[in-house]
């Protein structure tokens, strides 16, 4: 298990954990976090997971493959810490991760 805080924009935060195996998208789903929607399964299909990264915790999580960088093209307000939390793989290695959403996923 990894804990990991997920804050909404408006600065609230959730810590919860979240069992190795899952992703971030599916941590915050199955623990009613607002702000990440998943319409798509955790399937990279859309980009309603859209989360920013911490700083300190970008080189951990990795760089985004070439289908997740062309489905950030349809999130709003992408930074540069932008990630589909479907494609984070939460192992212990990310215990402690801090991720922020976006004002809106539409």
């Amino acid at each position: 298990m990894a804990k990991i805080t997920y804050i909404e924009h408006n600065g609230t935060p959730h810590e919860v954990e979240v069992k190795a195996g899952l992703s971030v998208m599916e941590g915050a789903v199955k623990n009613n976090i607002p702000g990440i929607d998943g319409d798509c399964g955790g399937a990279c299909a859309c980009a309603t997971c859209h989360v920013y990264v911490d700083d300190a915790w970008r080189d951990k999580v990795g760089t985004p493959e070439d289908l997740e960088k062309s489905m950030l093209e349809f999130a709003e307000n992408v930074e540069e810490s932008s990630r589909l939390s479907c494609q984070i793989v939460v192992s212990d290695a990310l215990d402690g991760l801090v991720v922020r959403m976006p004002e809106s996923q539409h």
